[in-house]
């Protein structure tokens, strides 16, 4: 997955995602994150980017054509990129179109027609302006995001930027919360983070950002390490049973406990069994 991030400050993204799991997943060719400076694409000797608002008020505010500008070398150069990899897929197409006596070659061919495939249907990039008017960020909302090939963050600054630009191209307005921020930049570092353990690889289990808090809006369950016992706590006896079935009834159970006590709002979406909701009456 490909993220690109128009900021201000390409210093303060690239320096905090460079780094854990996020960074190892760059390094493996798992990811790409590139911080575009809007800046570049100012039209004045000292780059400045904001103005006053028309009609007055506080503050300065990101003008309209870096904005765009920043945008428009990022949108091309994604599309070289895919003529590249269309161009790469048609060249290997021609090449076992001449090998169709070789055995293996017809399973060749369906992987080149399938990315071919792939990039005649490309869909429109999709934009995302962190923005405290936006939807609140959620894990649903990763995961669909997550599908994306290409994903472009666009980070505000000074009281937001020109509403002109915002409507040529940006697709989705996202919130991490309700609450105001210097910038865009630390939301656009929560997102790539929560997206990025989405990516198959990324995690060295898979299996955890399957179970982790938030899917199907649950908590996750409490969890517990060596030794057995510590402070004159133990941990639970289920756990150290090795009886799978048992383990995960009990995390199950755990977690929809959890949840109520701590985000019953979660547990609105949830869809509980009818023996899970008598557990819950029958606790509360």
């Amino acid at each position: 997955m490909n993220f690109h991030i128009l900021t201000l400050f390409p210093e303060m993204v690239m320096n905090g995602l460079n780094t854990s799991i996020i960074g190892r997943a760059v390094a493996k060719g798992l990811l790409t994150i590139e911080a575009v400076n809007i800046r570049d694409y100012a039209f004045n000797k000292h780059q400045s980017v904001d103005d006053y608002p028309y009609g007055g008020g506080a503050g300065m505010l990101m003008q309209a054509e870096p904005v765009f500008l920043a945008y428009k070398a990022v949108e091309e150069g994604i599309l070289n990129r895919k003529a590249e990899e269309k161009e790469k897929a048609e060249e290997k197409e021609k090449t076992k179109e001449k090998e169709k006596d070789v055995v293996t070659g017809e399973a060749a061919e369906e992987t080149a027609e399938e990315i071919l495939e792939h990039h005649e249907n490309d869909k429109p990039l999709r934009v995302v302006y962190l923005s405290p008017q936006g939807d609140t960020f959620s894990q649903k909302m990763a995961q669909d995001l997550a599908r994306e090939e290409d994903l472009i963050l666009l980070c505000g600054h000074y009281e937001g930027i020109d509403e002109r630009v915002l409507e040529e191209i940006v697709t989705d307005y996202v919130s991490i919360g309700d609450y105001v921020l210097t910038g865009g930049e630390l939301p656009a570092m929560v997102m790539v983070d929560t997206i990025s353990r989405l990516v198959p690889g990324v995690l060295h289990n898979d299996v955890s950002a399957e179970f982790e808090s938030f899917q199907d809006n649950l908590l996750e369950y409490p969890q517990y390490s060596r030794p057995e016992e510590w402070h004159g706590k133990k941990v639970p006896e289920v756990l150290l049973s090795g009886h799978h079935a048992n383990i995960e009834k009990w995390r199950r159970q755990q977690s929809i406990i959890r949840t109520k006590e701590r985000r019953p709002d979660l547990l609105e979406k949830c869809e509980l069994t009818e023996k899970e909701r008598r557990m819950l009456e029958e606790l509360y």
